[in-house]
């Protein structure tokens, strides 16, 4: 009998052999998914596997990445995800196909650029580095074999015979540790870096290799397997961007929010525009108070400037009618006289609440957008300074605002690092007095609604109900470049199923 490969899938789980698509919890992931899924799967397990990367991120540059807490939050969130963590029993088919699935998409969504590939490697990297590690012996040693690595672990008679010369060769390791450590009998062209660090006993062509040290060999192993099938997918490209059920869906991803819709904001109407220049001080992020004093020097931004302001605006709670005020008091001390204004600048300011052109409800930017999308040029002032500012003028900057200088050695290290929204996330700690958010900082209308709540006397930072990126998905024409032309996900059935996948992840 023969099955389709939805149809074999479904056979198998119903007969009891859930585990043979997946024979085990860890994987390098050089199959792609052949199955038909639906386009609400699609986006619901990307959406996921993209919050549990984030978190990776978050945890990785907060915390050292073998101590406790970090193992713990991120079980955590593996759990609460539902990903496989640790070596789960039997019944855990849903837990790997959805890995599985999810990193080809992700892959799919990440392959668009190298900024966009050097992030997605570093953070399947550390994961795969967590999960790892949590393996038992033996898992681990049928993971070893299920990837084709000879990697063959030694039997105690043997490390106790060869205990001295493991001793004398393995720096950083006791006789005790060496006795207590597993070793790995490993092919010479595996470990020439460790060969030519005389750091490994060698012995008939082989390298006896202490477990601390293979999990760097796997990990190499990995990152040239990962960095090969990105480079791979990126020359599908041109395919994926012709298939109009993924352009959309993929475009948006990249570029995703997944936080609260500060579209519509509860303090309506509640913010005094005699408030602004206090609040630009205390709870505005570096962005937009770098917009708010331009304003105030130059009387005038340019599109991209009150694009991203006027919608932050909007998001803390400015009704259209102070909008309109708003800038239109700023605009008439510089070089537009009142007349111009209403003829040149209304119009817009009135389209971004909805109430002209094709009555869209615009949303604030998220940080993403910032990021990635029309970066600054010379007298813009929008944009991420900490992605698009000179470390040098960012240093002075922050110094200008009182951060202590260990913190601006912090931010800047963060900077280097490209973890921009973690850069900011330290500022948003280092000008509140608190040691952790206790949140991903995501949106910077997320960052003016915390400092609001800390300021008011909030006794404890909680994080934000977290949505399948709402405002992201209500207005994806505005989020994409490339996605006007294309219809987005709401506009297919979401019962519709996406197949053929594997063909942008293979030769041809």
């Amino acid at each position: 009998m023969e099955f389709s490969s939805r149809a074999r899938q479904r056979y198998l789980r119903l007969a009891g052999d859930r585990r043979e698509p997946y024979p085990h919890s860890l994987q390098f992931y050089q199959e792609p998914p052949t199955e038909s899924i639906s386009l609400a799967e699609f986006e619901s397990f990307a959406i996921d596997r993209l919050r549990l990367l984030k978190v990776v991120e978050n945890l990785g540059v907060s915390y050292v990445k073998s101590g406790d807490t970090y193992k713990s939050k991120l079980e955590s969130e593996l759990r609460k995800l539902k990903f496989p963590y640790r070596a789960l029993a039997e019944d855990d088919y849903d837990a790997r196909r959805k890995d599985h699935i999810s990193h080809f998409i992700l892959r799919l969504a990440y392959c668009q650029s190298e900024e966009l590939r050097r992030w997605f490697l570093q953070q399947e990297m550390d994961l795969f580095r967590y999960r790892f590690h949590e393996l038992t012996d033996s898992l681990r040693q049928k993971f070893l074999d299920h990837v084709n690595l000879s990697f063959e672990a030694i039997s105690d008679d043997l490390k106790n015979e060869l205990a001295n010369e493991l001793y004398m060769s393995t720096p950083g390791l006791s006789m005790t540790k060496v006795k207590e450590q597993m070793f790995y009998k490993v092919g010479l062209s595996d470990a020439v870096d460790l060969f030519r660090a005389r750091r490994v006993f060698i012995k008939d062509g082989f390298a006896f290799v202490p477990l601390k040290d293979i999990d760097a060999l796997v990990l190499n192993n990995y990152r040239k397997t990962l960095s090969k099938a990105l480079a791979l997918t990126a020359r599908s490209l041109p395919s994926v961007q012709s298939d109009e059920r993924l352009q959309p869906l993929l475009n948006h991803l990249s570029h995703s929010y997944i936080g609260p819709d500060y579209s519509v904001q509860k303090n309506t109407g509640k913010i005094s525009l005699e408030h602004i220049d206090a609040l630009s001080v205390k709870s505005f992020p570096l962005c937009m108070r770098q917009l708010h004093k331009a304003l105030r020097e130059n009387h005038h931004l340019r599109h991209g400037g009150r694009m991203q302001y006027g919608l932050f605006l909007k998001g803390i709670g400015l009704t259209l009618e102070q909008a309109l005020e708003f800038w239109k008091k700023e605009f008439i001390k510089g070089k537009v006289d009142a007349d111009k204004f209403d003829k040149g600048y209304a119009y817009s300011i009135r389209h971004n609440y909805g109430k002209e052109g094709k009555r869209t409800d615009y949303t604030p930017y998220s940080c993403m957008k910032i990021i990635m999308s029309n970066p600054p040029s010379q007298g813009d002032y929008h944009g991420c300074p900490f992605r698009h500012s000179d470390p040098e003028l960012l240093k002075q900057k922050l110094q200008s605002y009182k951060v202590p200088p260990s913190g601006v050695t912090q931010i800047l290290e963060l900077v280097k690092g490209m973890h921009y929204q973690l850069a900011c996330q330290k500022y948003f700690e280092l000008t509140h007095d608190v040691d952790d958010v206790g949140f991903s900082l995501n949106h910077p209308n997320q960052y003016f609604a915390e400092s609001q709540r800390i300021l008011s006397g909030g006794k404890e930072v909680k994080k934000e109900p977290s949505h399948l990126g709402n405002s992201q998905q209500k207005n994806n024409s505005q989020e994409s470049v490339n996605s006007n032309s294309a219809p987005t996900s709401s506009s297919m059935s979401t019962d519709a199923e996406l197949e053929g996948l594997e063909a942008y992840f293979t030769e041809d």
